[in-house]
């Protein structure tokens, strides 16, 4: 029997294959992936959109047991994260529409992974690290400091410092190498 998570994706994956849409798992549920011991009440993945309406492929997700978590079509069109619910487990599920540049990156960098049978696209153990870094939540940097300490020699340190060293200078922030830095040191 699958888990509830491996149920959810494979359900997601069909509405997504139907759509023709590239996706991939990011967040806690790709740390746990990872290997990261991690509880969590929701699954987030980045989507690169079609051209067709927003309204028109949430119909198909709907198709597919999905339900929105928002009030109105106004929401749909002011929102860059599409909240959704699998009807049938209950979870919610965050949908993130893919912006140019890097999240197009991480979508061609994706690795396909087995999650209890279900073949599903993961976001890169680099980029996860970058996005971890990114938010920054404590959450987030627990994660960072697991990941390091499971995947010492699998990590592309040089490209996640060039990332978050690029999103510095991107975002005028210059507390992200610093914040690897610190869970590097507690890795």
């Amino acid at each position: 029997m699958r888990s509830p998570i491996a149920d959810l994706l494979s359900d997601l994956g069909r509405a997504f294959d139907t759509l023709g849409i590239s996706w991939y798992l990011f967040g806690a549920q790709a740390a746990i992936v990872y290997g990261v011991a991690r509880l969590t009440a929701d699954v987030d993945v980045t989507v690169r959109a079609p051209s067709t309406p927003t309204a028109d492929w949430l119909a198909t997700l709907a198709q597919h047991g999905f339900d929105g978590r928002f009030a109105d079509a106004a929401f749909i069109a002011s929102t860059r994260v599409l909240p959704v619910t699998h009807l049938k487990t209950g979870l919610p599920v965050d949908i993130v529409l893919a912006g140019p540049g890097l999240e197009d990156e991480f979508l061609e960098r994706a690795i396909m992974r087995s999650i209890d049978g279900v073949q599903v696209p993961v976001i890169e153990l680099a980029d996860l690290v970058v996005l971890k870094i990114l938010a920054s939540r404590p959450k987030d940097l627990d994660d960072v400091v697991s990941l390091l300490r499971i995947h010492p020699g699998d990590l592309d340190t040089v490209r996640i410092r060039t990332v978050l060293k690029m999103l510095e200078d991107a975002l005028g922030q210059s507390d992200l190498l610093s914040a690897l830095a610190q869970c590097q040191s507690r890795a």
